[in-house]
């Protein structure tokens, strides 16, 4: 049952045979399928977050190791034309919400999720996601003249810093199938006296005008590489091969304030 349902989402996450009903989704997970960077660190992860070796679950900490060097390995205009593809319709936002396997590198361990301070407070003690969340301060910080919070030149940035925080603990992704708010897997009721600093981190993300504003852009402007990636007849017999290759990758495994921009260091 467990390979069963490892091979189905391995099949939503590598790729389709074709790209049905003009799904932005399947085209870049397509366009990753035919770059052989992108498709080798999109298997390492994959691999990573379907294992079940751990007793206790999914191996969070290596799952999320390898989402670190797919985002900053990886094409940009592949890896985050996977994160941020502009969807119509519930089938292609459910895809783009599973890109990164959630169940394992997003949600848990517990059934609820924490209270925001909790992944914050480990996020500012930590050497690999200190530096990327003041970053993604710095990046995303709105722009009060900016008609969509964004400046133009600032729209890239945003999104990079934002693509740095995938695989750190306070990963974020998108919260539902009818919108493309974004959010780490946290809440603020259990705050207590601290709820206005638990709503002001989570807001970075749920209340972001730059943000919002900067994945809006990206998905006005479809990255052109993906229709020189995409083949446009398909090849059933290689897209049957990257997911098989995959199989057997899994064989045998059971800071508030704004502060200057920070470079984004591998720390991986």
């Amino acid at each position: 049952m467990v390979c069963c349902l490892g091979l189905v989402l391995l099949l939503l996450l590598l790729g389709s045979v074709s790209s049905a009903g003009g799904n932005r989704c399947v085209d870049a997970a397509e366009a990753c399928t035919a770059n052989a960077q992108c498709q080798r660190l999109r298997s390492e992860y994959v691999a990573q977050c379907l294992s079940r070796a751990a007793q206790e679950g999914c191996p969070r900490a290596r799952c999320r190791r390898a989402l670190r060097r797919f985002f900053a390995r990886g094409p940009p205009e592949l890896t985050h034309a996977l994160l941020f593809c502009p969807c119509a319709g519930s089938a292609c936002a459910e895809r783009r919400r599973q890109t990164f396997v959630p169940s394992c590198a997003f949600s848990g361990p517990g059934p609820a999720p924490p209270s925001c301070l909790e992944p914050l407070n480990f996020c500012q003690r930590s050497r690999v996601c200190r530096p990327r969340l003041l970053a993604f301060q710095a990046s995303c910080t709105p722009a009060p003249s900016a008609p969509d919070g964004c400046l133009r030149d600032q729209r890239a940035r945003c999104l990079r810093a934002y693509a740095g925080l995938v695989g750190t603990a306070i990963t974020p992704n998108y919260v539902d199938n009818v919108s493309a708010r974004v959010a780490p897997w946290c809440d603020c009721g259990a705050s207590g006296n601290r709820r206005e600093d638990c709503e002001a981190f989570r807001g970075l993300f749920t209340r972001n005008r730059c943000l919002d504003g900067a994945i809006q852009a990206f998905a006005r402007g479809w990255p052109p590489v993906l229709l020189d990636q995409l083949n446009p007849q398909g090849d059933p017999e290689h897209s049957l091969l990257q997911v098989s290759s995959a199989v057997r990758a899994l064989e045998g495994r059971s800071l508030l304030s704004i502060l200057p921009v920070l470079a984004l260091p591998a720390l991986l």
